[in-house]
């Protein structure tokens, strides 16, 4: 069964546009800032995503770039102003962030209370904790989600996880534990991927590499969350599974386009509500 994303996503925005509208009644105008360095393309994918996401349940955006060649210094200038702006309830950086930039330095300016993708060192300390009144990042959260509506239990389920990132790979591991899941973290030196994999019966892909995972890395009826976006030759968006072998063996799996990223947009969209309503305790 193909999983779509925007099905899960359509769910979500109703109750959201409700919650938009209850602050707007009360004068209150969610609003997010998108940040955003240099042309990465995935960058430029999701933040146009999550921007159409957003407004369409009613909430403002703030388009913010910035050149890719930026110093540090004036980064850091600029990413204040906008952290210390009272009419901003939520920020999303988008990342990878060049190389140049000292991404720690810049997550640990973040206000915790503005950090809808929860990079901050205190939001990452709260999802490590189980604290469920931290914000979670969106995307391992978007693929909790649509585990959540298959109406699969994560207690005792083997999860294999490939990709280690602060991004995807390390909070989606900590929230897997958290549901009493039994995880194995994979990355560039897992030494046999394929039988880490196939021992699995939750795979989730989150590597950056296209068609990384193939039928054989998969066992039968296993689901499959692709969480990869990678920009083809032909301007066309892949994901880190080969989805045209895996479908065949997979009991469910996500596509790209039109899988997590739908839902993690609508997560973003729930996080900026939810950091409104904080603000004003409502």
């Amino acid at each position: 069964m193909v999983i779509k994303g925007s099905d899960i996503a359509r769910q979500m925005e109703k109750n959201l546009r409700q919650e938009v509208t209850r602050l707007k009644e009360r004068k209150i105008m969610p609003t997010a800032a998108i940040v955003r360095v240099g042309e990465n393309p995935s960058c430029i994918v999701y933040g146009r995503s999550a921007e159409k996401k957003l407004e369409a349940v009613g909430i403002s955006v703030r388009r913010v770039a910035f050149p890719g060649d930026i110093a540090q210094g004036a980064f850091m200038e600029e990413f204040k102003k906008i952290n210390n702006d009272p009419e901003i309830h939520g920020i999303l950086l988008l990342r990878p962030l060049p190389l140049h930039l000292d991404e720690k330095a810049i997550s640990a300016e973040v206000n915790p209370l503005k950090d809808v993708d929860a990079i901050s060192p205190m939001n990452m300390y709260k999802v490590m904790a189980g604290d469920i009144t931290a914000f979670s990042p969106c995307t391992p959260e978007a693929v909790i989600d649509i585990i959540d509506y298959l109406g699969i239990g994560l207690e005792g389920k083997k999860v294999a996880i490939m990709g280690a990132s602060m991004v995807v790979g390390l909070p989606l591991f900590l929230l897997m534990l958290n549901r009493n899941a039994t995880c194995v973290q994979c990355h560039i030196h897992t030494k046999d991927l394929a039988k880490e994999c196939g021992d699995a019966e939750i795979v989730v892909v989150a590597a950056g590499k296209r068609g990384l995972i193939r039928s054989e890395h998969i066992a039968p009826r296993a689901i499959v969350i692709d969480v990869g976006i990678n920009v083809g030759e032909d301007g066309r968006l892949y994901g880190d599974v080969s989805f045209e072998e895996v479908v065949l063996k997979a009991g469910y799996i996500t596509p790209v386009p039109g899988g997590v990223g739908a839902v993690t947009s609508a997560v973003l969209a729930s996080h900026v509500v939810k950091a409104a309503k904080m603000l004003y305790a409502v």
